[in-house]
């Protein structure tokens, strides 16, 4: 509380901004998400108006805090029982798209030149669940805040085309409704991408892709142990040091278990997942109040390239698989 009280001219100011690009997104296109919105908010005042010194550490603060913070709201989204309704062959075939995507990601990015720690983000945003992956995986990295901004915005770039074109291209395939959901399920970014996407073509389609999407997000954990063998194993001491999660994670496994033996009431669940949006939103617009347009021109280009690389892949692998699966009928 002390801590907060101190810095709480910066906390203050990233506060004002990303409730405010929460509440204006709600009159916004759907490519301009509360997200995106905050960040470009925080980027017009950090870049055009002189931030205080005085308000740097508590906008560090909040950037780092409230990204940590929105991982624990995600988690009350996940319910394992849902999930094993999937049956073992479509949660084994998401399991591996996400370890292919992951190994992928790790190989590619360095030969793509994505500066900093951009590409890692963007691809276990990409494998996962978009922008609460990249807010997952950010702290363990050793990153900037150009990485995470850029990351989040290509992400969210082709969670929105996809959300927009993915389902007119599947509309003249002859597909059945699991398989719609899977393909949409399990390469759109967010789960707000997946539902704006898939409830279009059907209910039938929405609920197996929610349902798949949901998988995808309850892999977050191991997903991360994996991630930060690969990234950061020769500077690890010992096998155990793997497993030293962050609280927020260990926080996100305790929830997920206790939503599977206990029935969450709906409206505490939407309030969760507000709660999580705004949580976001606020750290996003800290974030933007800390980076350049110069440095994210720069950086960005990159960036985008990368993340198209790894949709267009991640699309294609799956639908080998389908098709796979289907040829063996």
């Amino acid at each position: 509380m002390n801590l907060i009280l101190k810095e709480y001219k910066g906390i203050l100011l990233s506060w004002t901004i990303g409730l405010a690009a929460y509440f204006l997104s709600q009159n916004t296109p759907h490519w301009l998400n509360a997200i995106l919105l905050a960040l470009l908010l925080g980027m017009l005042i950090g870049n055009f108006i002189k931030v205080p010194q005085a308000f740097q550490s508590g906008i560090s603060f909040t950037s780092s805090k409230q990204l940590e913070l929105s991982i624990l709201f995600l988690a009350f989204s996940i319910n394992f029982t849902q999930i094993a309704s999937l049956g073992v062959s479509s949660f084994s075939l998401i399991a591996t798209l996400v370890l292919i995507m992951l190994l992928l990601t790790f190989y590619l990015a360095n030969k793509a030149h994505c500066p900093g720690a951009t590409g890692w983000l963007v691809g276990f945003g990409t494998a996962i669940c978009g922008s609460s992956a990249i807010a997952a995986l950010a702290p363990s990295l050793k990153k900037k805040d150009d990485d995470v901004a850029i990351s989040m915005a290509v992400v969210n770039l082709f969670g929105s085309i996809g959300m927009l074109v993915l389902p007119l291209a599947l509309a003249g395939l002859n597909l059945n409704s699991l398989q719609l959901g899977m393909l949409i399920g399990g390469s759109l970014h967010s789960v707000g991408n997946v539902a704006g996407a898939a409830y279009g073509l059907s209910k039938e389609v929405g609920d197996a892709a929610i349902t798949i999407k949901l998988a995808r997000v309850a892999l977050l954990s191991p997903a991360l142990i994996f991630f930060n063998f690969l990234v950061n194993r020769n500077e690890m001491n010992g096998w155990k040091s793997y497993f030293k999660l962050p609280w927020y994670l260990w926080s996100f496994i305790a929830i997920t278990l206790l939503g599977t033996f206990i029935q969450f009431p709906t409206i505490w669940l939407n309030l969760m997942e507000t709660l999580g949006k705004i949580t976001l939103t606020v750290a996003m617009a800290a974030i933007g109040l800390k980076v350049s347009f110069t440095q994210l021109i720069q950086s960005g280009k990159k960036g985008i390239a990368f993340g198209l690389l790894l949709f267009v892949i991640q699309i294609g692998i799956l639908g080998f698989m389908l098709f796979l699966l289907g040829s063996n009928k």
